[in-house]
């Protein structure tokens, strides 16, 4: 049966270090194997602002791979449509740990790819993510604007190009997330939630929950990740999705969590406070690119109360409607911002009007 190793604190390093150790991780390694570590850097932000992985948690398995006998690791990531991915490195400190170690970051927005079957259909997968010898998945459990919580699932989304990224967009987001999970299928996953931000993925608002978890099942993981955010499994639909494709179980069973020390009160977890909810009420999305709706979210933060109907989303193209379309994608709205994606300053000035 698949476990979950827990931890409680503020290191990151010293953190994941302890999780991979606990968890025996190097009986899992096949010798000579590649090692890639995909953390999660949607956007230019550091860690402390609860959107992207901690530098530490890259270091600290750089540093027990070293300690166990693994030399070929590189990092690999590649940024959401319209943000680049070497700027979101140095934000979040990865190219001092690259230099540090002598590891090597590769852009995967600039990496080869390979179309594969999935149980939805063919998909176009960076190859530095297919042919990793051993692919260690480094999410942060969060919020997300479009499908409420975003951990292991979804963190592979940055492991395909960015003419993918949008397809996933305009299906939907659930069924190719899912299906992307039963095909590229991560070897471990460690996951940071030492202040991810419970609404929205870009951060801005991290809530210190000083947690991390190594598991080999990201289903499962992200069902925990549901149990600790206070969700339903049917408010995220990819994980049963992905359950029902084969790509690992929701079912937490009693002695499947394995803690390695005792929380604190400062640990404690809090209940996301459904702020983004409240600021998109007025939002009618249709396949809306995760860009484009994180600058609309930013810029509702920031603007004048209104009630005015908002469409976005590559399902409006074409279509009539009497508000503010923001993006190319809504050319037929009575007001649209232009853009693709638009800046949040952009939208917050067509709001303010």
């Amino acid at each position: 049966m698949p476990s979950i190793y827990e931890i409680f604190g503020t290191d990151a390093h010293e953190m994941t270090k302890a999780l991979m150790e606990g968890a025996q991780i190097i009986k899992q390694i096949p010798a000579g194997a590649s090692v890639a570590l995909k953390p999660n850097l949607v956007v230019a932000a550091s860690p402390e602002s609860g959107a992207t992985t901690h530098a530490g948690v890259l270091s600290g398995a750089i540093e027990y791979l070293r300690d166990h006998g693994v030399t070929d690791i590189s990092i690999i990531e590649g940024s959401w449509v319209g943000d680049n991915t070497g700027r979101a490195f140095r934000a979040a400190g990865y190219d001092e740990v690259s230099k540090h170690y002598n590891v090597p970051l590769y852009d995967l927005k600039h990496d080869q790819t390979r179309r594969v079957k999935s149980p939805l259909r063919p998909m176009d997968i960076c190859c530095r993510a297919l042919d990793a010898g051993y692919l260690i998945n480094l999410p942060v459990l969060k919020g997300h604007c479009q499908t409420v919580m975003t951990c292991a699932l979804k963190n592979c989304k940055g492991c395909i190009p960015d003419k993918e990224k949008r397809r996933f967009h305009a299906e939907g987001l659930m069924e190719p997330i899912a299906a992307l999970a039963a095909t590229l299928k991560p070897d471990l996953t460690i996951v940071d939630s030492i202040c991810g931000d419970l609404n929205f993925e870009e951060g801005g608002n991290p809530v210190p929950t000083g947690r991390m978890l190594l598991g080999n099942d990201p289903v499962q993981i992200d069902a925990y990740g549901c149990r600790l955010m206070g969700l339903d499994l049917d408010q995220v639909p990819y994980i049963g999705l992905a359950e029902g494709w084969g790509a690992g179980t929701t079912r937490i069973e009693a002695g499947d969590i394995i803690q390695l020390n005792q929380p604190t009160a400062a640990a404690s977890y809090p209940a996301p406070s459904g702020k983004v909810a409240s600021l998109t009420r007025n939002v009618q999305a249709k396949s809306a690119c995760s860009a484009c709706y994180a600058s609309l979210v930013r810029a509702l933060y920031n603007s004048r109360p209104s009630r005015e109907p908002i469409a976005i989303g590559q399902g409006w193209k074409g279509v009539t409607f009497d508000g503010l379309g923001v993006g190319a994608c809504c050319n037929c709205a009575s007001r649209q911002v232009p853009g693709c994606p638009p800046t949040a300053e952009t939208i917050l000035e067509y709001l303010n009007r």
